[in-house]
């Protein structure tokens, strides 16, 4: 299958649908959210794994939009690819929608995060 190859080919180990996804999305994660013919996703899966890969506090999780996934995408108001939600223990604490620059999703990943551990304490 399709993402099943997307996700060896980047080095993820995590693929999820909607049955076991909340088991999945515990601590904080970036949910990487993309499709199988996206040229922007293809793109953007490189920068993201290797910005998430030097940190040691955020998982990064796959999810492919397909029809397989189209309850989880309503749930999460998810309406284009590539998207991003960072979330913590399965709560959306932000989202960020299209490609984005190496520089610029790096910087509001820092934020996004660092914003969401100064809230918890």
């Amino acid at each position: 299958m399709q993402r099943e190859f997307f996700a060896r080919e980047w080095g993820m180990s995590e693929i999820i649908g909607k049955k076991d996804y909340k088991s999945q999305l515990s601590g904080l994660c970036c949910v990487e959210i993309s499709g199988e013919s996206c040229a922007n996703c293809l793109t953007l899966m490189p920068l993201l794994k290797e910005l998430v890969g030097k940190r040691d506090d955020v998982r990064l999780v796959h999810v492919e939009a397909d029809f397989s996934t189209l309850e989880l995408m309503e749930e999460w108001e998810v309406e284009k690819v590539p998207t991003i939600l960072l979330m913590d223990d399965g709560e959306i604490f932000a989202r960020c929608s299209g490609f984005q620059p190496e520089e610029i999703l790096e910087i509001w990943l820092d934020a996004k995060i660092e914003e969401r551990k100064s809230a918890k304490k």
